[in-house]
């Protein structure tokens, strides 16, 4: 199965791997070639018989020395040079595949939903990014197809060999029934230790990962010594069980090489008798002999080469399997209808995480175009997980949600987003320019627009302090920035989207009470004639809105305006006394 899906990436490179295996045979050809002048050496100039090939019969000693030496050089520097060429072919199909393997693999990992997001560890995606799809060139230009090249070159040394000495030839592959059972003993272990090392390795990955994402909390409350130590135990694992499988891999190769020279040990016997009993020359023994070593290199090859095959298939395996058991989000066909009004309707909308834990129930809700609408709720009670349904982040479990009267799930996603614009929590700025973090949401635009989106968020006169302004790089996750500043980025990112859709994840968490006023007078002129939902905390958010609905539990419970809410003295109105910390005395004019 991994070896098909392998050969599958091999593919797009077939001319290439067409040229490298065209040179294998020309340097297997030479590497048969290279005893032959020793042997010519041995025989004719130095034992005093005729040579093999006709043509030579006529060249004094002296001159068969000196082209036996010339051959000699001359083979091993053609071999030198093909073999660097045919290094540089395998290498950059080697590389293509890792190219291909992770362009499918990032891509597949952007498509997935937010569901698989949320409980995979970015650490262990990052290893399999980077080390788990490099194993694809292990496995095949350096595991496959040394294969080939040994298995074409031990081929052509058994007719050779055969043709020089049957009975020698026997006694040398007889070495090859234990090999295959050494393989056969070995093989799984070395796999089972190889995908144990990976998974240690990501394992390490996703502690450093997670400590230095959230290095300020870990030195705020001293945690240092003690996150150290976690790393420390997650490293010794991991050098733990890479000492455990080079081990096997050692002793393995031990093995093998044992028996390697207990089958050159019976050849040399057997070929000294055959020499004594002058059914084989000194010249031809050295050859033989020579051939042997070469034959036992592509016998070891193969049989090394699968120690290595394991280790490199673990990390292939790890990355397919997120490609086989993680399917991305099926993209629809069409797109929105020009104009786009921005209507949304749930319709007995559900929602339940892959774990099963249901987070949201049976939702009814209209909002017209240019509604506002401000989702109150308990911690947990669904209100991110209902916005999300909108941009389809999510797919319903049960119901329909619908854009402009049309579902959502048959939309592309590109043509959904483009029509929303969105000021998420935590906020979250990249370590590239002011100006660049801003037109994130829309690249094409110009100085100017950023300049007047960054107005109207509130973030100009922060701007303007810092040492290159809008040109000025943010650092690693906005460490550079204040909490608050690397929100009214993230607004100003949404204002200049212009999408008829906004939504606001807490817009003014972040900002103090003179800030959130100012923002949220920006806010206004930008949500004029936009369908709005956001999800609030403060009363300056929910008095602005046309509509509350407040959700408990994953269902809506209370639809309505901020007095009628008030005059029920249901949910919202005990929510409104503890967590806007006001009395309701609307609720006594209402």
């Amino acid at each position: 199965m991994i070896i098909r899906r392998t050969a599958g990436y091999l593919w797009p490179y077939r001319g290439r791997i067409a040229l490298a295996l065209l040179q294998v045979a020309v340097l297997n050809g030479l590497e048969l070639l290279k005893p032959w002048p020793l042997q010519l050496v041995i025989d004719t100039v130095l034992g005093g018989h005729p040579p093999a090939w006709e043509q030579l019969r006529g060249l004094a000693p002296t001159s068969l020395l000196g082209a036996s030496a010339m051959a000699l050089v001359l083979i091993h520097a053609v071999a030198g040079l093909i073999a660097v060429w045919n290094n540089y072919t395998t290498i950059s199909v080697g590389q293509g595949m890792v190219n291909d393997l992770r362009s499918r693999f990032y891509d597949h990992l952007q498509r997935l939903s937010l569901s698989f997001h949320a409980r995979a560890g970015v650490g262990d995606l990052l290893y399999r990014v980077t080390g788990d799809t490099f194993a694809i060139q292990t496995l095949a230009m350096n595991g496959l197809f040394p294969i080939i090249s040994a298995a074409l070159l031990l081929g052509g040394m058994l007719v050779i060999m055969v043709r020089l000495d049957p009975l020698m030839t026997l006694v040398a592959v007889g070495v090859a029934p234990l090999l295959l059972l050494s393989i056969v003993l070995v093989n799984r272990r070395l796999s089972a230790m190889a995908t144990e090392m990976r998974e240690r390795e990501s394992a390490v990955f996703q502690i450093v990962q997670r400590n230095l994402s959230a290095i300020k909390l870990v030195q705020a409350f001293s945690r240092e010594a003690i996150e150290h130590q976690a790393f420390l135990a997650g490293s010794r694992a991991s050098l733990r069980s890479g000492l455990r499988l080079y081990t096997m891999q050692t002793a393995y190769s031990s093995a093998t090489s044992v028996i390697i020279a207990a089958g050159t040990a019976t050849v040399l016997w057997v070929g000294a008798h055959q020499v004594w009993s002058g059914r084989l020359s000194v010249g031809e023994m050295v050859v033989f002999i020579s051939y042997l070593a070469a034959l036992y290199a592509p016998i070891n090859a193969i049989v090394q080469t699968v120690s290595m095959v394991q280790g490199a298939r673990a990390g292939v395996v790890r990355v397919f399997s997120i490609l086989d058991a993680e399917p991305p989000m099926v993209d629809g066909a069409r797109d929105l209808p020009a104009p786009v009004r921005g209507a949304v309707r749930f319709r007995d909308v559900s929602f339940a995480y892959p774990d099963g834990a249901q987070a949201l129930r049976h939702i009814d809700l209209d909002v017209a175009p240019g509604e506002c609408i401000a989702i109150v709720g308990a911690t947990g009670a669904g209100k991110s997980t209902l916005v999300s349904l909108i941009a389809r982040f999510y797919d319903v479990s049960d119901g329909e949600v619908l854009v402009d009267g049309v579902d959502v799930r048959t939309l592309r996603s590109e043509s959904l987003r483009g029509q929303i614009s969105m000021v998420l929590q935590p906020p979250i700025v990249f370590p590239i320019s002011i100006h660049d973090n801003i037109a994130y949401s829309r690249p094409a635009a110009t100085r100017d627009e950023v300049v007047v989106a960054a107005r109207i968020a509130q973030a100009d006169a922060f701007i303007d302090r810092l040492p290159e302004r809008y040109d000025t790089v943010v650092g690693e996750q906005g460490a550079t920035l204040s909490e608050g500043e690397r929100q009214r980025l993230t607004i100003a990112r949404a204002v200049l989207r212009q999408s008829p859709i906004l939504i606001l994840d807490e817009p003014t968490a972040s900002v103090d009470v003179t800030t959130e006023a100012a923002i949220m007078a920006g806010l206004e002129r930008l949500m004029a004639g936009r369908t709005t939902f956001v999800i609030a905390h403060r009363l300056s958010t929910v008095r602005r809105a046309s509509r509350i609905v407040v959700l408990h539990q994953g269902a809506v419970v209370e639809v309505g305006t901020l007095p009628e809410l008030l005059a029920r003295r249901g949910v919202f109105a005990a929510m409104y006394a503890t967590q806007f910390a006001e009395p309701a005395p609307l609720a006594a004019e209402a």
